[in-house]
């Protein structure tokens, strides 16, 4: 099995972890299934020889691990610095940029106070990532943010678009 293709298969995993985590109404089970989804996704950029969105999946992974306990605004301060630091170290070109900028976005959004900011931020984040799989061709890493942004909107929708329905009263037509 060559390189490429296990790669794409760690993206499977994360997968499983990204399209769960919007699901959940309570934003620390949100954030900690993104975390895992990192590591995995971590694994699949370094396979690809991709340094910066390794160095920066591997801090997203501890970063929102992080704000699954707590939104302080430092934390989100101090993550931001690592990216800048991670991209310089690792620095390849417009790449970089755009896992940077992905990086950034989602720092904020995952030391947002509430999972709606946290859903409308992402939203953004998201959309940077997929530039950046389809630059480096990587299609599973492109379906998975895709899939990622869907279970996002699906999530949104369910919790803050929709109005709640409620159930008819027995006996009456």
């Amino acid at each position: 099995m060559s390189v490429f293709v296990v790669s794409q298969l760690l993206v499977g995993v994360a997968l499983i972890f990204d399209v769960l985590s919007f699901q959940f109404k309570d934003r620390k089970y949100i954030v900690l299934s993104i975390a895992a989804a990192c590591f995995f996704m971590a694994a699949h950029f370094m396979l690809l020889d991709q340094w910066t969105a390794t160095i920066l999946m591997i801090v997203s992974g501890i970063r929102y691990a992080v704000s699954g306990y707590t939104t302080e605004r430092k934390w989100m301060y101090f993550f931001c610095i690592v990216a800048v630091l991670g991209t310089a170290w690792t620095y390849t070109g417009v790449v970089s940029l755009l896992s940077f900028g992905a990086t950034f976005v989602l720092t904020v959004a995952a030391f947002s106070k509430t999972d709606k900011q946290l859903r409308e931020i992402t939203f953004v984040g998201v959309l940077l990532w997929i530039i950046h799989n389809v630059v480096v061709w990587s299609p599973s890493a492109i379906a998975l943010e895709s899939f990622f942004l869907m279970s996002n909107i699906v999530g949104y929708y369910r919790y803050y678009m929709r109005s709640p329905k409620p159930f008819p009263a027995m006996g009456k037509e």
